[in-house]
């Protein structure tokens, strides 16, 4: 279903804000989640996760604050099942924006992507 969109979103982040106003200019009606307020549960983490087609480390927004102050050693040294944990824990860990189309996830945002994923059928 062409309206059933979820994006989770941060409003300062420069990559979200090219990321609606793509799928704005397509027409593509969405929810907006914000992130920081509201980040992915564990339980969604472990769906989506999966459904992403990407590891739970390319879920990680290496540029960020949060990934710096755990810095990557320590990154590096854990498990996955700890990884979800601290992306569940806070919304900058996590690559954005999240968007979610029934059972397709995708992170980050590239318009030859969305572009794929929308011209799918509505």
């Amino acid at each position: 279903m062409k309206n059933d969109v979820l994006v989770l979103s941060y409003s300062g982040c420069g990559t979200c804000k090219k990321a609606l106003q793509w799928l704005e200019q397509q027409g593509v009606k969405y929810r907006l989640r914000p992130i920081v307020d509201e980040p992915p549960t564990v339980a969604e983490l472990r769906r989506w996760i999966p459904r992403s087609g990407v590891s739970v480390r390319k879920w990680l927004n290496t540029s960020g604050q949060s990934y710096r102050a755990l810095g990557k050693a320590r990154v590096d040294a854990a498990s996955d099942a700890e990884l979800v944990e601290w992306l569940a824990a806070d919304g900058k860990l996590v690559k954005r924006p999240v968007l979610i189309r029934g059972d397709e996830v995708v992170v980050g945002f590239k318009p030859e992507t969305y572009e794929q994923l929308f011209s799918q059928g509505a």
